[in-house]
């Protein structure tokens, strides 16, 4: 049977579910209908707000009106333990539907979400989902775990915004949304009840507006109508303005001496852009005005360009395989007490850098325990105020969700509100401001990181970068890139590591100097008039001009040489003239001519360019294959065109035969005479034969010997380029060197600077306490004392160095050496109040010397004049023992009651007149002396309202019997005991026996009696 409220209750589910269905249902709608903004995205604007936020956060709701077309998520620190009231209490501030996150819930503009207590909240394409916090509470940062994945998710279309609380929490994310070119919101911080989460993201140097939480409402609005502008499509940033924008990189150039013309357009677009939404500037010309009336505007842009965002063990996988993989094997490979050489090229604010460090102490650890291997770290960035915060080594809190506890505990040392890095890890690390692309490399590296820079230079630049990585590399270095970088062509320079990592080593091989340009070369210089006119020649095309010259000239082979007579271009078939000389290639005409063309060849050819003119070889008995083929030789140094010109053209030819004479009758018998004289002519002429045949041969040695004496000069020539070469290598590792050295130079004048600082402190401070100091080393010699030290022991400024035992002093002190000592030894402070001769009184402290890594290094001696006091206590002891010896006289009885009514003292006439002792009297309460002889009501209230309310008792008088003396009559007094102490006071009570005073004679015969 069912009862009315099994009724009741059907009916409150049936209507639950209805309007579950019917609020799912009006939530798609209102999803289709949505404005769709860039397609189906719009703007989400992620708020982050800890103490104080609900205050801010219900000025901020109430100012933003219902139809933004964004949604609103606020995440903020609540407790865990206690369920959430924020959606209820934020509902009465907005018309907007506000709701409280439930898991896969989507995001939908004009909508207010609120993170539940307990849980951590990510955001994947537009759907919020809820996730189990990892940290316990008290270390947990939601607020940048959503903004980084908000920054991923919505990019440009990611706004972050900072309201009133303490700690760190959401600086990280919001660098996260400005790497992605998302809008940066915070509260002032003169206005948020807490300052702490917004004046960090300020110092952060990520705000793009600093607004009350009442008026960021309508900044977020004039920002979000710009968006659309910034994120529209590649194609449409090629239709921008060149003009304008090669203005602004002029600016910037003039105002901090870089030029980002480089750099890719597309970013640099969007980036402008961004900046010109946040001024609410339409064109991109008026912007260019708007710099040239703000210079201010060029340092944020000049910022905002330099995309400096980054994270410790950003992409931990790939450290992890850099630690394992690269660094352990390399540490293997070389002896102990090798020093390498990283650099980190756009290091930021430092924290890749650090990492480094970090994991290659982690890799020696491995390797073995206290190995002596060192690594030397160049981290160059071109931001100053970057390289200013690395320096300092100093980190927010928020780095805990990058680092491990184990990490954080090792290398970090935990302060008032963040971390500092440790020394000897800021020690490996030398910062230096650097300008990648304009300033000369470090060279002789061992690693080179440059993590997510390339991206956002041109290909054109990019392609130059490499083969200069190459060059800064050591043989067998590591190179390592960004997830979205690669080495592009130059596979012949890098081999991969690990290609998904991004890791690379370089090759053993050399590059030429022609695919080696160093950074000044890279920016394009303004051709002379004489290059612009060279330039206006077409290209040269040496195989048709040439085909053309011998075409139209000559028809039979020929060949093309240089001055020096190397082949440079062979036409028609010269095999008959020509062949390859044994050995080495060598294509030198002189080389390849073949027996009989070679010498004639030689002598024609040097006249020919000495004269600057065409000879012809006619007849030359050249040696083919089974024969002799006589030969005719031409050489003509070239004039025109211009593009030969001094180049030399050797053509061949078949010689023409002789015409043959007919043969002449016999004649006669010559007489015997002529027959002799025709002997002696034959004589003479193979005389003269044999004379040539020799000069030839003389010719043909002198000629070798002057080709040997070429070669030898080519060589040499070879190797004066090869020198010149090395030299100009030279000059570039000087220039690297010297940039080092610049940057050493510059690291420790900061550190000079900060040591100064330091040092006029702590002068200052221990002047100014006039405590005189003696700071000591182990062996008790003097390092540093303050000038108030010099009126206890006589010191001078030579004296530092000597043992302080050797120093005459005023102080009655013998026992100085052997409590230095004892400090040293057992680390315990000693301190001794000791008079001088003069008749002053010091107190000495000695205490350890500690470093800042905690090393006992030595003493630190203090003097506390004392003298005053001494005098005082001295006073004040006279006074007591006058006042004790008053009392002491007084013949009547005498107390000194505390406000607890206990005996501070009693006289002598008190022991004497009550038989007391003085251990029972002294230091006990008043009631309970003589068992309670004195425990009598009434006087108890007067005396107890003395003190409060600073009455007096006058001639009180009491009559009691006494254990050890009968029954007497005392008549009291007391009075309060005013002093300087800040104790309620004393009470001076006296007693006086007036016993024979109150007995009254009796009347009678014999005498009196007592009553």
């Amino acid at each position: 049977m069912m009862t009315p409220e099994t009724d009741e209750k059907k009916e409150k589910t049936a209507t639950k579910q209805k309007t579950t269905a019917v609020s799912k249902t009006a939530r798609q709608t209102k999803k289709k209908k949505a404005g769709k903004r860039n397609g189906d995205e719009f703007p989400i604007v992620g708020i982050g707000a800890s103490a104080g936020g609900l205050e801010a956060l219900e000025q901020f709701l109430s100012n933003t009106p219902s139809d933004t077309g964004m949604a609103f998520v606020i995440v903020q620190h609540l407790d865990p333990t206690h369920k959430g009231a924020m959606p209820e209490l934020l509902q009465r501030s907005t018309v907007m539907e506000v709701q409280q996150i439930e898991d896969g819930m989507d995001a939908l503009p004009n909508h207010v979400y609120v993170i539940p207590p307990n849980k951590d909240l990510t955001i994947l394409h537009g759907v919020l989902y809820l996730v189990e916090p990892a940290a316990p509470r008290g270390l947990r940062l939601p607020i940048d775990a959503f903004f980084r994945t908000l920054a991923e998710d919505r990019k440009e279309l990611s706004i972050g915004v900072i309201l009133s609380g303490m700690g760190t929490d959401g600086t990280m994310g919001l660098r996260a949304i400005k790497e992605k070119m998302g809008g940066v919101f915070i509260q002032d911080p003169d206005n948020a009840r807490f300052d702490g989460m917004p004046r960090s993201a300020i110092e952060a140097g990520v705000a793009d507006i600093i607004a009350s939480a009442d008026e960021l409402p309508e900044k977020i609005l004039i920002y979000t109508r710009h968006v659309p502008a910034i994120h529209a499509p590649e194609p449409e940033v090629e239709k921008k303005s060149l003009g304008s924008l090669a203005k602004i990189f002029i600016l910037l150039r003039e105002h901090t001496g870089n030029d980002f013309s480089l750099y890719k357009k597309s970013s640099m677009n969007r980036r402008i852009e961004r900046r010109m939404a946040i001024h609410q500037i339409d064109k991109i010309s008026g912007y260019v005005t708007f710099l040239q009336e703000n210079p201010g505007e060029l340092d944020l842009l000049f910022r905002e360009l330099l995309i400096g965002v980054t994270s410790f063990f950003r992409d931990p996988p790939v450290w992890d395989h850099l630690r394992d993989q690269v660094l352990v094997p390399l540490l293997k490979e070389h002896p102990e007490g090798t020093v390498f050489r990283a650099w980190i090229a756009g290091c930021s604010t430092g924290e890749e850098a650090y990492s480094l460090a970090i994991v290659f102490r982690e890799a020696r650890d491995k390797v073995k325990t206290n190995a002596n291997y060192g690594l030397q770290v160049f981290a160059t960035d071109l931001d100053a105020d970057a390289i200013e915060k690395a320096r300092q080594g100093y980190y927010p809190q928020n780095i805990a969700s990058d680092v491990t506890v184990k990490r954080l505990s090792k290398f970090f040392i935990e302060e008032k509100s963040g971390y500092r890095v440790k020394k000897d890890i800021r020690e490996m690390v030398i910062f230096a401001t650097q300008n990648l692309i304009m300033d000369p490399p470090f060279t002789k590296l061992d690693i080179l990181s440059c993590r997510n820079l390339l991206i956002y230079l041109e290909p054109e630049l990019q392609k130059k970068l490499i083969p200069l990585f190459f060059y800064s590399l050591k043989a067998g270095g590591v190179l390592l890139l960004g997830s979205a970088e690669t080495v592009g062509a130059f596979t012949s320079l890098f081999t991969p590591i690990d290609v998904k990592m991004r890791i690379y080593k370089r090759m053993d091989t050399f590059i030429l100097p022609e695919q080696l340009e160093f950074p000044i070369s890279f920016f394009p210089k303004k051709p002379s008039p004489h290059e612009i006119q060279a330039g206006s020649h077409p290209v040269i095309n040496l195989q048709s001009q040439t085909d053309r010259l011998i075409l139209n000239q000559y028809a039979p082979p020929a060949v093309l040489t240089t001055k020096e007579g190397d082949i440079l271009y062979v036409n028609g078939r010269t095999g008959k003239f020509l062949e390859p000389a044994a050995g080495k290639a060598n294509w030198n005409i002189f080389a390849m001519a073949r027996e009989g063309l070679r010498y004639e060849l030689i002598s024609a050819f040097q006249k020919a360019v000495r004269d600057q003119t065409s000879i012809t070889v006619r007849n030359l008995p050249v040696s083919t294959n089974g024969g002799v083929q006589n030969t005719d030789c031409t050489i003509d140094v070239i004039k025109e065109p211009r593009t030969l010109a001094g180049l030399v053209l050797i053509v061949f030819q078949d010689a023409v035969p002789p015409l043959k004479e007919k043969t002449p009758e016999k004649s006669k018998p010559v007489s015997k005479t002529k027959s002799v004289r025709v002997q002696e002519l034959e004589k003479e002429l193979q005389q003269s034969l044999e004379e040539r045949q020799t000069l030839r041969e003389e010719m043909q040695t002198s000629q070798e010997e002057l080709m040997s004496s070429n070669e030898e000069l080519q060589s040499t020539n070879e190797e004066l380029q090869s020198t010149n070469e090395e030299l100009t290598t030279s000059k570039e590792e000087l220039q690297s060197m010297n940039e080092e050295l610049q940057t050493v130079n510059a690291e420790l004048q900061g550190r000079l600077d900060e040591f100064s600082r330091a040092s006029d402190d702590m002068r200052n401070l221990l002047n100014s306490t006039e405590i005189a100091t003696i700071f000591t080393d182990d062996d008790l010699n003097i390092r540093r004392f303050t000038p108030s030290a010099v009126r206890i022991i006589h010191l001078i400024d030579a004296d530092e160095g000597r043992p302080i035992t050797d120093i005459n002093s005023d102080l009655v002190y013998p026992d100085l050496e052997k409590d230095a000592k004892t400090v040293l030894e057992t680390l315990a402070f000693v301190e001794k109040e000791i008079p001088t001769r003069d008749k002053r009184w010091f107190q000495v402290r000695i205490i350890p010397y500690r470093t800042i890594d905690n090393l006992i290094d030595g003493l630190v001696i203090t003097f506390i004049d004392m003298t005053a006091v001494k005098q005082k206590e001295k006073e004040l002891s006279a006074a007591r023992k006058f006042a004790e010896a008053i009392i002491s006289t007084m013949r009547e009885p005498l107390l000194v009651l505390n406000d607890k009514m206990r005996v501070v003292t009693a006289n002598r006439a008190f022991y004497q007149t009550f038989h007391v002792l003085k251990d029972a009297t002294e230091d006990k309460n008043l009631y309970t002396l003589g068992n309670g002889q004195w425990d009598i009501p009434d006087l108890r209230k007067l005396l107890e309202t003395i003190l409060p309310e600073k009455t007096v008792l006058d001639n009180y008088e009491v009559r009691h019997t006494f254990p050890n003396i009968g029954e007497r009559v005392m008549l009291l007094n007391a009075r309060q005991i005013v002093t300087d102490e800040p104790s309620p006071g004393y009470i001076l009570l006296a007693i006086e026996d007036i016993t024979n005073r109150t007995q009254e004679p009796c009347q009678g015969s014999e005498g009196n009696n007592t009553v």
